[in-house]
C-alpha cells in the first residue's frame, strides 16, 4: 500500500471521527469559523487590531457568560453559541443564511423578507459596528454578527438549495463515516480537512495579488458565488450526475474518497476568501469617514 492511500486512509478516518464528536452543527463549523477570525487578524492593520480589543472589553454588557467573546476568534462563533438560547435569541436563526434553488434562475432579492437573512445581516451588522456614536457592546454584538455571518454566507450550503434544507435533509455517506448529512460535511469534516491539509497554512500574511484575488465583492456576490458553487459542484458532486435535469434527487448519498479529493480545495478557497473580506470588512467598518451604506441587490 503506497504512502498516498495510507494518508488518505488516515485522513478520512480522522476527519469520520470529528464528524461524530458532539459539537455544534449548525453553521461552517466551529473550526472553519475560527480558522476565517484567524485570517483576519493576520491582513488586518494594526489600528483596526487594536480598535477590537478595545471593542472586546465590552462583553460583559452583552450578559452571554455561557458564550466566549474575548477574541476576534470568538466573535465568529458567538452568534450559534447565543442562539441556543431561544427565548432570547431565537429571532436571529433565520440570519444565517439565504438560500435560492439552484434549478432556478438565481434572485437576489428573495428568501429575505424584512432583512432576515444573512446578506442583508452583514450590511446591517457593519453599519453598526461603524457608527462610534453607539454603545461600545452594540457595536460589539454587530462585529459578532458580521464576522460570523461573512462565514456563513461563504459555506455554499447556506444559498444553495435543491428542496433540502440546503442538502440538512440528504443523508451522506462521508468516507467510512455513516449517515451524516451533505449540509452538514460542508460545515464540519471536509471544511476541517480543508484547513489542515492545506499546502501553505491558510493563516498568515496573504500578498496584495493574493488579495486581489480571493477579496473583494460585496455580501449579494458573495451569496451569488456559493449558490453557484452548490448548483456547477456541491450538488454534482455528491450525485454523480447533473442535478436540474430528468428525476428527482434520492434522499440518500454517499461521498467516496474521489469525491472528498475533488471537494477539499473548493472548501479550502471559500475559507480563505471569507477570511480575505472578513478583513476588508472589518477595515473599512472602521475607517474614518461616511458610515457605510447597504448594497441596493
Amino acid at each position: 500500500m503506497g504512502h498516498r492511500t495510507i494518508r488518505n486512509r488516515v485522513l478520512t478516518l480522522a476527519a469520520a471521527l470529528l464528524a461524530l464528536l458532539p459539537v455544534p452543527a449548525h453553521a461552517w463549523g466551529f473550526f472553519a469559523h475560527r480558522t476565517t477570525g484567524e485570517i483576519a487578524l493576520e491582513n488586518v492593520s494594526p489600528e483596526t487590531r487594536a480598535k477590537i480589543e478595545r471593542l472586546l472589553r465590552a462583553a460583559p454588557l452583552l450578559a452571554t457568560p455561557e458564550c466566549d467573546l474575548a477574541s476576534l476568534e470568538d466573535a465568529t462563533v458567538w452568534p450559534d453559541c447565543v442562539r441556543r438560547t431561544r427565548w432570547r435569541w431565537g429571532y436571529t436563526a433565520a440570519w444565517h443564511y439565504r438560500t435560492a434553488p439552484v434549478c432556478e434562475a438565481y434572485n437576489p432579492r428573495s428568501n429575505c423578507s424584512g432583512g432576515n437573512c444573512v446578506t442583508a445581516q452583514i450590511e446591517r451588522s457593519q453599519r453598526l459596528l461603524a457608527d462610534e456614536s453607539l454603545p461600545a457592546h452594540i457595536r460589539l454584538e454587530a462585529l459578532a454578527f458580521m464576522v460570523h455571518f461573512i462565514g456563513d454566507v461563504h459555506m455554499p450550503l447556506h444559498s444553495g438549495d435543491h428542496e433540502d434544507r440546503g442538502g440538512n435533509d440528504i443523508e451522506t455517506d462521508y468516507g467510512i463515516a455513516p449517515g451524516l448529512n451533505l449540509h452538514w460535511i460542508w460545515d464540519g469534516p471536509l471544511a476541517e480537512r480543508a484547513i489542515t491539509s492545506a499546502p501553505v497554512p491558510l493563516v498568515r500574511r496573504y500578498s496584495v495579488e493574493e488579495i486581489t484575488e480571493l477579496g473583494g465583492g460585496n455580501p449579494a456576490e458573495w451569496g451569488r458565488e456559493s449558490w453557484q458553487t452548490s448548483r456547477d459542484f456541491v450538488y454534482p458532486n455528491a450525485f454523480d450526475r447533473p442535478v436540474c435535469e430528468g428525476d428527482d434527487l434520492p434522499d440518500q448519498t454517499a461521498l467516496t474518497q474521489e469525491d472528498i479529493e475533488r471537494a477539499i480545495p473548493i472548501s479550502r478557497r471559500r475559507v480563505t476568501q471569507a477570511g480575505i473580506r472578513m478583513a476588508q470588512y472589518l477595515e473599512q467598518a472602521f475607517a474614518p469617514g461616511p458610515l457605510p451604506e447597504p448594497e441596493r441587490n
